[in-house]
């Protein structure tokens, strides 16, 4: 799963972004409420159906940094609603009220318009409930919905998990991109069908990419 560090935040809450997500890391949230990570991942697993009712509930493993090794360590990042949900688990302390404070501040700078932003989330999810139509009596739906993002990331010329901050011209073009795939794939039969046509919808857009990379014809993958 790709995963990018957001801009920092003053406040010092560090968001990062999955799938065009942002989410905040268990590790950090445990720091700041000043509680040991296992006991925080114990609370996340104990309510972890309630937790689900706020959107995917994502986990991953990480080696430790320290030159000793050691297991891998399992951490949640969760959204801005699992975190609010995580925090409303603990105490009013000083410090638990000033996390909740800085969390709201992280999220709120972090959805700030900024030009083609506004656009951008409206064609993503309208493209991702297309495929999810297609994709819905396949096994293998997540891969599906994979495959599509790193189209059109290969399409507008942006790395896996380098969708956020980019510039207006190339955000412009990843939102256009994602419309236009949304709009090939309306008359598909099925998933394998509507890839096709979303990757014939993205050879169109071929010389408006190659303006803004200067580089040489893009090829997409089958």
């Amino acid at each position: 799963m790709a995963i990018k560090k957001a801009k920092k935040q003053s406040n010092s809450v560090h968001l990062v972004e999955v799938e065009s997500e942002l989410r905040v890391d268990s590790r950090i949230l445990a720091d700041k409420l000043q509680n040991q990570h296992k006991n925080v991942i114990e609370l996340v697993d104990r309510y972890a159906e309630q937790f689900k009712r706020f959107g995917v509930l994502t986990f991953e493993t990480e080696k430790p940094n320290s030159s000793a090794g050691g297991r891998p360590e399992r951490f949640a990042l969760l959204n801005e609603d699992q975190s609010y949900f995580l925090l409303s688990l603990s105490r009013n302390t000083d410090h638990v009220v000033e996390l909740k404070a800085n969390l709201v501040a992280a999220f709120s700078e972090a959805r700030k318009p900024r030009g083609a932003e506004e656009e951008y989330l409206p064609t993503y999810r309208a493209l991702h409930d297309k495929v999810h139509s297609l994709a819905a009596q396949s096994s293998n739906a997540k891969f599906v919905h994979m495959n599509v993002n790193k189209l059109i990331n290969k399409t507008v010329g942006v790395e896996a998990g380098g969708r956020h901050g980019l510039p207006v011209p190339r955000k412009s073009l990843m939102v256009v991109a994602q419309a236009a795939a949304t709009h090939a794939m309306a008359s598909a039969k099925d998933h394998h069908d509507g890839y096709q046509m979303a990757k014939s919808a993205m050879q169109l857009l071929q010389p408006v990419a190659q303006q803004l990379s200067g580089q040489a014809q893009i090829q997409l993958g089958s």
